[in-house]
């Protein structure tokens, strides 16, 4: 009998290894052009003038209507519904019974009993699986994210989405809407004018720089994204490839893709008994330097994903007694690595030095070899963190990664990476085989960009 869930895969192995093996490849943005023009002169625009994001198809979409709406997503978040009316939107990162991180979506709430969550599958995954099993009055609409192969096929999805970004950006939008746009506070709804239609808009930035995410009907993509290129020719406004994109985060502090905590407890049963055999949490990778037989030591909690100040205690919902325990705990918390140049210099030189040992290859711009990345950082010998999300920054001049780090490690301290995996390599079709290396790295400041930290989330 085939295998149809995620729990049948599971029976008599252990996660860490089916994961670590997955032969699944690169994590792929799918759609949009690799480059418009070449990524560095993409990530400057970020912070020198302005760029155009095309968010339109790397992304699930879960719409949530019905009287129970509001009743079922609050009863799985981390986060408070008390203050949380129509047009408004929040990060919605949902946790595991014993109080560990599934992942996170943005989620928007566009009416009284109409939610839509946007973000990557685990956590679309686990909020359909309660509105499907719960005895919830809801109703659901699934739009996955585009095929990663698109065979030739055309691509429909329900909804274009672009961010415009930058420090050009509120005069591109200016010129779009024909006058001043509305005053949006971080994560409000409003709308302004592209090309005669009104669209909705959300004060939101990827890169950490100012500028607002604007949605409609996927038929209007092309009119949307011609209007917002037209408006930004004098501004300096560059659309983004799909190699740029995935970096931003690097400069804004965001870790895409922790494990989702679903592989362990027995109250997760149901749950993997639901996924299915071939979807997103069957068959992704686990990569990286740090190895446990345990999958459990690579799940993290909200307070070590830096979502700490949105736990709320002032509902009921899945994990919270475990998360009122954490709470209370000392707890890793979210740093960025600055990697020490010349290190980097020696692992790329590696790649051209005939008859030498080869360290694992550092792709540019993104170094990601799996779904969910984990580097072990060190310390006199010791495992005191993580590196969890790797990559360049054009506008430092460095290699940067995010993660986490023990309680005692400050900003400043130099630190230790190891790059490449156990053995010469797992059997991932991403990761060819290597000898293991150590690279210097400095904790930095979360977020790194001065821009984001300063003008991305005012307080």
């Amino acid at each position: 009998m085939s295998q149809q869930s995620l729990e049948q895969v599971l029976q008599g192995k252990n996660p860490v290894d089916l994961l670590r093996n997955s032969p699944i490849g690169a994590y792929v943005y799918p759609v949009v052009p690799s480059e418009y023009t070449n990524w560095r002169d993409e990530q400057r625009a970020w912070r020198e003038s302005a760029v155009l994001f095309d968010q339109s198809h790397h992304m699930a979409e879960l719409l949530v209507t019905g009287p129970d709406a509001m009743k079922m997503l609050s009863s799985l978040a981390t986060n408070s519904f008390a203050n949380f009316p129509p047009d408004r939107a929040k990060q919605f990162a949902p946790c595991s019974y014993d109080g560990y991180v599934i992942g996170d979506v943005i989620m928007f709430r566009h009416a009284a009993e109409e939610f839509n969550l946007v973000g990557r599958a685990p956590t679309v995954n686990w909020v359909q699986f309660h509105a499907q099993t719960g005895g919830w009055k809801v109703d659901i609409a699934r739009d996955d994210r585009s095929p990663s192969i698109t065979g030739g096929k055309a691509v429909i999805r329900r909804h274009y989405r672009f961010q415009v970004q930058g420090p050009n950006a509120a005069k591109i939008l200016e010129r779009l809407n024909g006058g001043p746009i509305p005053d949006v506070k971080f994560f409000h709804m409003d709308a302004i004018n592209i090309k005669g239609r009104r669209v909705r808009a959300l004060r939101h930035g990827m890169a950490g720089a100012p500028g607002l995410e604007v949605w409609g009907p996927y038929e209007q993509l092309e009119d949307i994204r011609g209007a917002i290129v037209e408006a930004g020719k004098d501004f300096g406004l560059v659309q983004v490839g799909a190699r740029a994109y995935a970096t931003n985060t690097l400069e804004s502090g965001w870790i895409p893709s922790p494990l989702p905590a679903v592989y362990s407890g027995e109250k997760m049963k149901k749950y993997r008994e639901w996924l299915p055999a071939n979807g997103y949490e069957a068959t992704g990778s686990l990569g990286g330097s740090y190895v446990s037989n345990d999958i459990e030591d690579y799940y993290v909690t909200p307070y070590e994903m830096g979502y700490g100040s949105f736990v709320k205690f002032d509902h009921d919902f899945v994990g919270r007694e475990a998360l009122e325990k954490k709470s209370k705990e000392p707890h890793r918390k979210k740093v960025t690595f600055v990697w020490n140049g010349d290190d980097v210099t020696r692992v790329v030189a590696s790649q051209f030095t005939p008859g030498a040992e080869r360290y694992k290859y550092i792709d540019l711009p993104l170094s990601n070899y799996a779904s969910s990345s984990y580097d072990k950082v060190m310390k006199g010998g010791k495992i005191v963190g993580l590196s969890m999300f790797a990559g360049i920054s054009f506008n430092e001049q460095s290699m940067l990664s995010l993660g986490v780090v023990d309680p005692e490690i400050k900003v400043g301290d130099e630190l230790t990476l190891v790059w490449g995996e156990e053995n010469g390599g797992t059997k991932k079709s991403t990761v060819e085989r290597h000898k293991q290396t150590e690279i210097r790295v400095t904790v930095g400041a979360v977020p790194y960009g001065q821009m984001a930290r300063e003008t991305y989330r005012p307080k």
